[in-house]
């Protein structure tokens, strides 16, 4: 079977070369190329013009100066299978020979390979870039009405070809705009008195003003403005195609100013086959009807037999009602005796739908008759699925274990309460194997990990001893009850983790979401301490190496003369610190087995965390087509000052500390602060420029000399600094001395160029600079703490490239980061020492990092 397999390979490997040879000869391109486009604006080269946007003439895409799709395309053959056909009848007993050799099956499956083959290369790859006239002519009428639009109608363009190497040219374009055209006048003739009223009391807003420039986008952005203003003002059947703009241009070209006229008809309506015009009219809600039930194209309102008025409205459903008014009425931004407003219906669509209870809602409005300028609003409301039911399961491997598996399943519960409510329940089961933990009777799986939370929404905000809605609902707001734990096997210290979260939400703009949590709890338990040295290697390996000079007590010692885990590092580092060998405070060696033990009892003690949190994003971008935008985040923790005070007020019992404890933990004190800020630019076609910077601080005071290892900072990885893995870098200048390093200061910047290369495939350049630092804690070390603005001098720089995979749906990331500048080196060798491959870091992700 291994003799068959190899054979087939090697006769892929041969019949693709074979194709891909002849293909570059077939395929190879005879006519000239298109090196480069060139845009002059008024005799100047413009390399940034938006018209390099609008021509049809591109050239080739480039990475790294190497036209890599044009080379696939030319790779590929025109008839794969014909050429396979002439490979194999170009010796007389080739045939015969394969067929002794593999099947005739087999070598029908080489030329069906060889047409896949084929094929993508084709999909992938890019068509030559070749000169073609009638591509020229529409750029041209492109370039010429793109100008228009901007008040240039006298424009003038030219094109012209340079040839600076065999069969490949630079393309042209001249472009002679002249003088710009202004508005001159404004003038509205609009045939409703309602439509007037409104146009002239929000005249202030008009974006087309006289004297500005005569541009095309300017008039799309004004009708769309009366538009809204129209739709918001009680024009309920306001159509977008009755405002026209007329214009007279004087041909002689002498006056360069335009006349306008808003034109604003009213709508036409058949009657009888004659067309007859309807003033346009502001309407009003007279009526709320809300039907709930599932709905279909079978379904008839009148199969709704139960109703009920509550307050303004009136709700239908098939037998009793399964929700409580209030949790519908209070979604419901329409209004009686409001004016009909395109705004108000949208608010209530977004209210409904993030309920994640109702499918798509359906609003509709009809006319009552023998009501003068009367709507009837109709909300339909079918409810989803009350129970739902996933499950998921995924495949994994880390440092810590060779193989896992994991397989986890969700319960959705919705309208628990007949208040819109969804209570979640999830269960996630883990088990992995490791070589490295000692377990008798040597079963493959010796890691396990459980773990469950539940979460309940409600769609509004619960604040006890209160029934006033402080946000209304159009914000969206939101409260989440949130009860989690964990627990861990042979994993590390076998941490036990409760987490319990209770946080409102809102979003007072469509862009800004504000997030409170008022309750933010955690509780880390370690159980299995005694594993700690097998955990953090280095500072075992730290420990050992002093041992092996200084220790006096051969009982700590295993047949190797290294310490043994865990008596014998226990002793050891308690015969340092108690003067019971050679080594006294003064000593270097003496520091290192001090620091040692102060991140044991970091890293071991248990952590309780109770506190409060306030975070608000912005959010500029319009979709997920949108290259140029901004994203902003600002969080604020503050944690164990209430608990604290209160353990004071009842005299709790204190540590050898003076720290206050709870049931032998002491919690953390710290206040927390973070700063986050993306941007991105546009280009050019998928070319993206973007920049990510991150601040955040994180200070221990009162009953905390240092901040817990969960809510500290790291430098490193794949969305970070990617020529350092995780926790690697810093902190400061310190050179990479634990496992996990980590501080309560991190500063870090990202600049990356991302463009195309070849259909899917995308390319990245990036910098990216940043490090970790200890700011007033209990560090102590010069090296690893921030001690002024000189010490920016240790902020780490990587660079590199990167290849990423489009699938739609994610994107596959694969970035090369090197090592640029690397403060933990002397003075003298920062700067490009290990700037190789040797040294370089891969990261593997999905989707771009910022």
């Amino acid at each position: 079977m291994y003799r068959l397999l190899t054979k087939l390979i090697i006769l892929l490997v041969i019949s693709l070369i074979l194709g891909a040879c002849s293909g570059t000869r077939a395929f190879k391109n005879q006519s000239p190329t298109i090196e480069r486009n060139e845009v002059y604006e008024a005799g100047r080269l413009s390399k940034n013009n938006p018209v390099n946007f609008i021509i049809t003439t591109p050239s080739n895409k480039k990475f790294l100066g190497i036209p890599v799709g044009k080379i696939l395309y030319e790779t590929a053959h025109p008839d794969p299978k014909g050429q396979f056909e002439k490979w194999l009848k170009k010796k007389k007993n080739r045939q015969k020979r394969l067929e002794k050799w593999i099947s005739q099956k087999q070598i029908d499956a080489l030329s069906t390979y060889g047409e896949k083959f084929n094929a993508w290369l084709k999909k992938t790859g890019e068509p030559p870039a070749v000169l073609d006239s009638t591509a020229v002519e529409v750029s041209k009428k492109r370039i010429v009405q793109y100008y228009k639009n901007l008040g240039y109608y006298d424009v003038e363009v030219i094109s012209n070809t340079e040839e600076i190497e065999s069969q490949k040219l630079v393309l042209k374009y001249q472009i002679q705009p002249n003088k710009k055209y202004l508005i001159d006048y404004i003038t509205a003739a609009i045939e409703s008195s309602q439509l007037e009223r409104l146009y002239v009391e929000n005249r202030e807003d008009q974006i087309i003003q006289e004297g500005a420039p005569f541009e095309i986008n300017k008039f799309e952005e004004e009708r769309e403005r009366l538009f809204l203003l129209f739709r918001n003002n009680g024009i309920y059947n306001f159509q977008q195609n009755s405002i026209q703009f007329t214009a007279a241009i004087d041909s002689t070209g002498k006056d360069l100013k335009i006349p306008v006229t808003i034109r604003i008809e009213d709508i036409q309506q058949r009657i009888n086959d004659t067309l007859v015009k309807i003033p346009y009219t502001q309407f009003k809600i007279k009526d709320i009807d809300v039907y709930i039930d599932n709905l279909d194209s079978e379904t008839s309102l009148s199969q709704f037999t139960d109703s009920l008025a509550f307050k303004d409205i009136t709700l239908f459903s098939k037998g009793a009602l399964k929700y409580r008014p209030k949790a519908i009425h209070s979604g419901i931004s329409i209004q009686l005796e409001d004016l009909y407003s395109d705004e108000d219906r949208n608010l209530t669509y977004r209210y409904f739908t993030n309920l994640k209870n109702f499918k798509y809602p359906s609003i509709n409005y009809t006319p009552i008759a023998g009501e003068k300028e009367a709507l009837k609003a109709t909300i339909l409301l079918t409810p989803r699925e009350r129970f739902s039911l996933g499950f998921d399961l995924d495949l994994s491997h880390s440092n810590i274990q060779d193989f896992g598996i994991g397989l986890g399943g969700g319960l959705g519960i919705r309208n628990v309460f007949r208040g819109a409510e969804l209570l979640e329940v999830n269960l996630k089961n883990t088990l992995g194997a490791s070589r490295d933990i000692a377990q008798s009777g040597d079963q493959f799986f010796n890691l396990f990990e459980l773990g469950a939370d539940v979460k309940l929404s409600v769609p509004r905000l619960l604040l006890p001893f209160s029934k006033k809605d402080w946000i209304p609902p159009t914000m969206a707001p939101k409260t989440e009850l949130i009860l989690g734990t964990s627990l861990q096997e042979n994993i590390g210290l076998d941490k036990q983790f409760f987490k319990g979260t209770y946080q409102f939400d809102w979003q007072p703009k469509e862009r800004k979401r504000i997030q409170f949590k008022w309750i933010d709890l955690e509780f880390v338990n370690n159980r299995n301490l005694s594993n700690y040295f097998n955990v953090y290697r280095n500072s075992y390996d730290r420990l050992n190496r002093i041992a092996l000079d200084y220790n006096t007590d051969p009982n700590s010692l295993d047949s190797s003369g290294n310490l043994v885990i865990p008596e014998g590092t226990s002793q050891f580092i308690a015969a340092v610190l108690n003067n019971e060998t050679p080594l006294d405070i003064e000593d270097e060696a003496f520091k290192t087995v001090n620091t040692v033990k102060e991140r044991l009892d970091r890293l071991t003690a248990n952590n309780l965390i109770l506190g409060s949190s306030f975070s608000m994003n912005f959010n500029s971008q319009e979709s997920i087509f949108d290259n140029t935008f901004y994203q902003l985040r600002w969080k604020l923790d503050w944690v164990g000052t209430l608990l604290n005070q209160f353990l004071k007020t009842i005299n709790s019992n204190q540590n050898e500390l003076g720290q206050n404890i709870l049931g032998g933990v002491s919690p953390s004190q710290y206040i927390k602060t973070e700063l986050d800020y993306i941007k991105h630019w546009s280009l050019g076609r998928e070319r993206v420029f973007a920049f990510h910077a991150f601040t955040g601080i994180a200070l221990p005071f009162g009953n905390a000399t240092n901040i817990p290892f969960a809510r500290s900072y790291f430098s490193g990885g794949a969305n970070d600094n990617r020529a350092w893995k995780a926790y690697k870098l810093g902190p400061g200048i310190s050179s990479n001395i634990n496992e996990f390093n980590e501080a309560n200061f991190k500063l870090a910047f990202n600049l990356e160029y991302r463009f195309p290369i070849t259909g899917p495939l995308k390319g990245g350049l990036f910098i990216d600079l940043g490090n970790v630092w200890n700011l007033w804690d209990d560090i102590e070390d010069p090296k690893m703490k921030f001690e002024g603005l000189e010490d920016l001098s240790e902020i780490a720089i990587g660079s590199g490239f990167g290849l990423r995979y489009d699938f739609d749906f994610f994107v596959f990331r694969f970035d090369t980061g090197f090592k640029t500048y690397n403060p933990a080196l002397p003075l003298e060798q920062r700067w490009w020492a290990e700037y190789n491959f040797k040294n370089a870091v891969f990261n593997i992700g999905i989707n771009y990092p910022f």
